[in-house]
């Protein structure tokens, strides 16, 4: 059973010193060292047929003061979904970048390095992408402060006094109760 998967994941760690696990049918995992991971993703293109490159992720482990950044890879040819792991220092991050395997990769790098501040030595682009002008910590930290943010820049902004609370109008509309943990943001 999953013999596919496991060959797949026999074959990454045999050619790589990582981990990994078959999750379930057509998905596998490993899990390497930062540094090995553009090889990785080079050799199951190149070798294996893993041509399309489905997204590069992050989760913010704020607690052990790393980034996870998820790369998923899959192959048209044997429906297999393939995710190659690591963890990068949150406070210094810094990884390869893969934009010369996959040109798509430029686009999630750059919302990256936006968005958590991650470096991509060699990343081609401007350093703004969607937000402008903006100078604070990155977004999608965990400790960036949203809500906090968003009352020093918004709550005092002229022409707001009147403004309606978007829930507010949507339950309305909907006949639905604002949830609970909504209430506190709803205008009184």
């Amino acid at each position: 059973m999953l013999e596919q998967e496991q060959a797949l994941l026999s074959q990454v760690t045999s050619a790589f010193p990582v981990k990994g696990k078959v999750m379930r049918n057509r998905r596998v995992e490993v899990w390497a060292e930062s540094t090995t991971v553009s090889s990785i993703l080079m050799y199951v293109k190149n070798q294996m047929g893993y041509q399309h490159l489905n997204h590069i992720t992050c989760i913010d482990r704020i607690e052990d003061t790393k980034f996870q950044l998820v790369y998923t890879v899959f192959s048209h040819q044997t429906k297999m979904t393939l995710f190659v792991k690591t963890f990068i220092d949150r406070n210094a991050p810094v990884m390869d970048n893969i934009d010369h395997i996959w040109d798509q990769a430029n686009t999630y790098e750059r919302e990256l390095r936006e968005m958590y501040g991650i470096q991509f030595p060699g990343l081609v682009g401007a350093q703004e992408f969607i937000l402008e002008d903006w100078d604070e910590m990155p977004p999608m930290r965990r400790d960036f402060k949203t809500e906090e943010y968003s009352e020093k820049t918004f709550s005092s902004l002229p022409g707001r006094e009147n403004t309606q609370d978007v829930r507010e109008t949507i339950s309305t509309r909907s006949g639905e109760e604002i949830p609970d943990f909504a209430k506190k943001y709803s205008r009184d």
